[in-house]
């Protein structure tokens, strides 16, 4: 079916949409526990600094899956008009130009002309879509899964300052477990790009605190 032809092949959400979305939560959660002073703080500024960190990754979260609920309808019609833009095209040249510009640069390059008038004809067989570009169940489901991805990666790095009364010792762990974190994201990409695990590991916590620390400079 013509609809079927235009919904995303892709997973809920891809290993990167994973990654990114944990490393903004944790980034940003790092900017709150950051900016406690070990020297200073007391039970009452730690539980100001949770609230806040943990209402902000809430609010960054809603907002965050907004944009990815958005950005999912925004690929539908963009796969939508150029489906409507190949079956009206003026000439199957025209048609096959088309078809290449919406697929990969790497698998365009190795198609030949017959391929894509393949292409072409399969899809002028379709038959014309009768609604228009909309959301399903699994983008709403990435949505949740977004949300959850920011909102989850606060967690780790605030409980210790939950069950730990030591203001320094919980900052101690927190950081500790903010570099486990990063390094981790920084692993799993190295995986998805081809790139050295480690190497792509180390980077990810030194890109990390560059991160944090230009965030707070500027106020965030």
């Amino acid at each position: 079916m013509a609809d079927e032809s235009v919904k995303a092949s892709k997973r809920i959400l891809e290993p990167y949409d994973r990654i990114s979305e944990a490393l903004f939560g944790l980034i940003m959660v790092l900017t709150f526990t950051g900016s406690l002073s070990v020297a200073e703080a007391g039970r009452e500024d730690v539980r100001i600094m949770l609230i806040g960190a943990l209402g902000c990754n809430i609010a960054w979260g809603l907002i965050d899956a907004i944009l990815y609920l958005m950005g999912c309808l925004a690929d539908k019609g963009r796969a939508l008009m150029t489906f409507k833009a190949v079956r009206s095209a003026a000439s199957p040249q025209k048609a096959q130009q088309l078809i290449a510009g919406a697929l990969p640069p790497l698998l365009a390059s190795v198609l030949q002309p017959a391929e894509l008038e393949s292409m072409r004809q399969r899809l002028a067989e379709l038959p014309e879509p009768a609604k228009p570009a909309k959301l399903d169940g699994s983008d709403w489901w990435g949505a949740v899964g977004v949300f959850l991805l920011v909102f989850l990666s606060t967690l780790p790095v605030s409980v210790p300052f939950i069950f730990i009364h030591s203001t320094m010792t919980a900052m101690r762990v927190s950081n500790l477990v903010a570099i486990i974190m990063l390094f981790a994201t920084g692993y799993a990409f190295g995986r998805c790009v081809g790139r050295s695990p480690w190497a792509i590991g180390v980077g990810m916590v030194i890109l990390g605190c560059v991160l944090v620390a230009i965030t707070m400079a500027l106020g965030g």
